[in-house]
Formats: C-alpha cells, sequence, structure tokens
C-alpha cells in the first residue's frame, strides 16, 4: 500500500486471493473488467529457491484461477499475462539476440511458473477464445522498487553509507551478469500499447536500449554518490543464486514494430531517481 498512498483516492480496491478460485470468481463477477493487467505473482527469482511449491502454486495455480474465473463468468476482456525473459534461460550463442521463438529452458522456479503462465495464457485463447496477450519484459527498473532487487539493493545501500547507516562497504551477489535496461515508466506504457495493439494468444518481448553488467550499474551508481569514491563492492555468498541467466540481450523488434514504442527515459535519469528516492526513504 506504501507505493499507492498518493492516488489512493482515485482507486477502486478489490480484495481476492489468487490461490482460491471462489475469490477470483466473485471478484471478476462485481468488476467485470474490460482489461486485466495480471502482474501478480512470486517475483523474486532467488526467494523461488527457497519456496518453489508456493511460487509454482502463486504463479501457475493463481493464474489458472484467474482464467477460470473469466471463462466461467462469461466476460470477454483483454488479459495482459505479464511473463518474463527468465523463461529463455541462459541462451545459446545462435540465440542472442533473444527473440520470441528462443527456446524455453528455465532454471529456477521462478522461471518455470512464468513458463506455466505463457501456456496457459496460450491455452486457454486456444481452448475458449479468452484474449490473452503474454509479455515478457527485460530488466527495467525505478524508484520504488522493492529493495531485494540488485539495483534498488545496491542504492539504498549506498544511502546508509551516506548517511553513516553502513560501513562503506556494498554487498553484493554476482557482478557479471549482463542484462538491458529500461525505465519501469516507460515499461507502463509499453505495457498500455501492448494492451490497445498487441494480438491474442501472441508473446511480446519488450526492452530498453542500454545494455550493461551489474559491475558497470553499480559503478554508475557510486559515480553519483559522494561516498562513491571510498565505497566498496564485497561479494555475499547469500546473494548468489544456485544458478544464474548471466546474458539477457534481447530482441523486441516485434513489439516496437507492432506499437511505435521507444523507451524515452535514460537509464541513467532512472538511477539518480533511485538514488533519490532511498535518500527520502533512509
Amino acid at each position: 500500500m506504501d507505493n499507492i498512498r498518493h492516488i489512493e483516492n482515485k482507486l477502486n480496491l478489490y480484495d481476492g486471493d489468487l490461490h482460491d478460485l471462489s475469490s477470483m470468481l466473485s471478484m471478476i463477477e462485481k468488476i467485470r473488467p474490460d482489461v486485466v493487467f495480471h502482474l501478480a505473482s512470486q517475483s523474486f527469482v532467488p526467494y523461488s529457491y527457497a519456496v518453489p511449491t508456493d511460487t509454482l502454486t502463486t504463479n501457475v495455480i493463481g493464474t489458472a484461477n484467474l482464467l477460470e474465473a473469466v471463462r466461467i463468468a462469461k466476460i470477454d476482456p483483454i488479459i495482459h499475462i505479464c511473463s518474463s525473459p527468465e523463461v529463455y534461460g541462459q541462451p545459446d550463442e545462435k540465440d542472442i539476440p533473444m527473440t520470441e521463438e528462443c527456446p524455453l529452458r528455465p532454471v529456477s522456479p521462478y522461471a518455470v511458473g512464468k513458463v506455466g503462465e505463457d501456456m496457459l495464457g496460450h491455452m486457454y485463447y486456444q481452448a475458449y477464445g479468452i484474449k490473452t496477450i503474454i509479455s515478457r519484459a527485460f530488466a527495467h527498473e525505478g524508484p520504488r522498487r522493492g529493495e531485494p532487487f540488485a539495483v534498488s539493493w545496491f542504492a539504498k545501500q549506498i544511502v546508509r553509507i551516506e548517511k553513516g547507516l553502513q560501513q562503506p562497504i556494498v554487498r553484493v551477489g554476482n557482478l557479471n551478469s549482463v542484462r538491458t535496461y529500461m525505465d519501469v515508466r516507460d515499461t507502463v506504457r509499453a505495457y498500455w500499447l501492448l494492451a490497445e495493439k498487441g494480438k491474442s494468444g501472441e508473446a511480446y518481448n519488450i526492452a530498453g536500449s542500454e545494455t550493461m553488467s551489474l559491475s558497470e550499474v553499480l559503478n554508475l551508481l557510486l559515480s553519483m554518490s559522494p561516498v562513491g569514491k571510498r565505497a566498496k563492492a564485497k561479494m555475499d555468498k547469500n546473494l548468489l543464486r544456485p544458478i544464474d541467466v548471466t546474458l539477457q540481450i534481447p530482441d523486441d523488434s516485434k513489439f516496437r514494430q507492432l506499437t511505435g514504442w521507444e523507451p524515452e527515459i535514460p537509464f541513467r535519469q532512472t538511477l539518480e531517481d533511485v538514488l533519490q528516492y532511498w535518500r527520502e526513504r533512509v
């Protein structure tokens, strides 16, 4: 709720539980939506290794309950299912850049769950004509993102160092992972355009234009801080995944040609905004 306090009076909020079909059906029949943006999930990849069953239940069974509720209610909304490039796993060289046709080779319970969401969306479109559209949005960052995620985690630690609350050491996981970044505000625009123009039953990569390693991201954040020259990175084994996807270089031409979307916010601005967010919070 903290993230929506400033717009809470503009929203109609309803309670529902993805684990409970009757709950979802009651909510869907009450709202009878024209468009559904299905982003709800257990979305933290490292945590999924600790709670694989809960992750799969929430992400797969939860998605099935949502789609079943729509089918039973006999309504006809557009349903945007938010999947993930994690479904592709670690790509072979021949699969770079990664298109929507890349093999699905998930290497985490989270990614397996997202493959399940993908397949359910496709199945419900084919079997029942429910208008599902799949997005696979590559790394997107911005202010208000939860601290377990790498960029936000780096920024919060840097701010704590600035305020004298932490030694000048930034705890990190694998800094060699390469991601292609965009700002979350550009991602939200993309999601809206996908709901307007996307073809039912199809999957679409969505991605920014700035590719860099997590090491480069950390160095950029440090360069924006007065403590940047004295703070050092230190590997924390607790932040490493059992297996990591270290390379995500996408091809999202299918989506861009369909919608005309282009990212508008430079990633440097995103990082500055994330730092400022934590300066106001810490």
